[in-house]
């Protein structure tokens, strides 16, 4: 792989704006597929958003089957039929293992190099455009698309036209921006006439109204909870309408009925300005959507494993049992020691009141705050915090089987600038990789048939 700070001159080659995971595939596919290539990237480096994902890890992909991995994209899943068909995870595990990357598959099918390193998955790649020929130019910003009688004739950087026979715009979304991705991507598509579907933060944290309440508990770690999203304000929520299994995005389950919008079990974080952690990140880009149209609360079950009755009946053996403690000590056996105090102070029953003493109506209200405490979202944590963005170019002007623009010839886009989100767990890197592989490869086809 050449790599230069000049852009380079050929009116038959094939351009791609971005060198992320889905520019770095499409890239390397074209050059494989014969074009000649030009990847042009902001930054100093290629890859920037790779060497931070999955903690740095690089959730490359999921082991998940075919129709499950479409459900994980919810409405738009349908989208990406043709391009895993033509390239799914074992085709990118292929070209991974033969540039030295081996993988191992954690919980939740989750695929990752077996060194932990996404610097690794970089390397492999870098390796992969090497071999194909593709000329790498860094900090390179696209400024504008050349397009003249309805097709692509060339991008415009800070060093003038570069001509191109197509271009393959793998931009990136709004998140992360110090690895590059500001957006860029959605002003060229615009600026071509194509739509944008309205931007959103995915898989973002939260932040409550309630904000005393939450910074008296910061930095406290919940294990098997369940978390509920409701339409309305908290006291509206009945707790009875908690679900007693997952509802989201990629479930089998039947959607939602009346308030509740998700519900997830798993692990959650209370932090200074509300709440995060894996359980609130796969629930938050449905809480953004639905703030759209009215107020938004969630309820915290932090004993989902025992029903209302059975709740009632622990806490009424651990009063009789230790009748002498004092409140806060049967609390001491319930929460961790962080939550103890906000949440008496919730229930009104003083920490120092003797166990024989707490009345029924006190152990109701007791058992109401164990089994939904509950948060008004205010809103998300800016868009640059999330890990993903939702929205995007309209998947209705792109061609689904080569990711082609419908709207100007020879143009294509990939990755996270369509609007394409899933769940975390590899499936927003596996739909990077499979859209920039089908680009990269329609693009080559196309500038074959220009050239003969």
């Amino acid at each position: 792989m050449k790599s230069r700070n000049g852009d380079i001159g050929q009116s038959g080659q094939v351009v791609v704006i971005g060198a992320g995971a889905a520019g770095m595939l499409a890239a390397g596919r074209a050059a494989e597929a014969g074009a000649r290539v030009l990847l042009l990237e902001k930054m100093d480096q290629p890859g920037r958003k790779i060497l931070i994902s999955g903690k740095t890890r690089c959730n490359l992909t999921n082991s998940r089957t075919l129709p499950e991995f479409i459900a994980m994209y919810g409405p738009n899943g349908p989208f990406l039929h043709a391009a895993f068909h033509r390239f799914f995870r074992d085709d990118l595990l292929d070209i991974l293992h033969r540039y030295g990357v081996e993988t191992k598959e954690e919980r939740g099918g989750r695929i990752f190099p077996v060194s932990d390193r996404a610097a690794d998955v970089v390397g492999a790649l870098r390796r992969y455009l090497g071999d194909q020929g593709v000329q790498l130019a860094t900090q390179r910003r696209v400024f504008s698309l050349a397009v003249r009688d309805g097709k692509i004739a060339g991008v415009t950087t800070d060093r003038g036209l570069t001509p191109a026979a197509a271009v393959i715009v793998a931009a990136g979304g709004a998140t992360w921006p110090a690895t590059g991705s500001t957006g860029d991507g959605y002003e060229l598509a615009k600026a071509v006439g194509h739509r944008i579907e309205k931007l959103r933060p995915a898989l973002v944290p939260l932040i409550v109204k309630e904000i005393e309440l939450a910074k008296s508990m910061q930095g406290v770690s919940l294990r098997n909870v369940r978390l509920t999203a409701f339409r309305g304000r908290p006291g509206e929520i009945d707790p009875a309408a908690v679900p007693d299994h997952d509802i989201g995005r990629g479930l089998d389950r039947k959607k939602p009925r009346g308030p509740v919008i998700e519900s997830r079990f798993g692990e959650m974080m209370i932090t200074h300005f509300g709440i995060g952690g894996p359980v609130t990140l796969l629930i938050s880009l449905a809480v953004v959507d639905a703030l759209a149209q009215g107020p938004v609360s969630v309820a915290i079950d932090l004993k989902p494993a025992l029903d209302y009755p059975q709740l009632r009946a622990r806490l009424q053996r651990d009063l009789d049992a230790h009748g002498k403690r004092q409140f806060k000590g049967i609390l001491e056996g319930l929460l961790p020691r962080k939550m103890i105090e906000p949440l008496a102070a919730l229930t009104g029953i003083p920490l120092d009141k003797p166990a024989h003493q707490v009345s029924a109506a006190e152990k109701e209200k007791l058992a109401g705050v164990l089994k939904s405490l509950r948060f008004e979202i205010a809103g998300p944590l800016p868009m640059a915090t999330a890990i993903v963005t939702a929205g995007g170019v309209s998947l209705k002007e792109i061609d689904p089987r080569t990711m082609a623009s419908r709207l100007v010839r020879g143009l294509y886009f990939c990755g996270e600038v369509l609007d394409i989100d899933a769940d975390t767990g590899g499936f927003n890197l596996q739909a990077a990789f499979s859209t920039g592989y089908v680009a990269g490869e329609a693009a080559a086809a196309y500038v074959a048939a220009i050239d003969e």
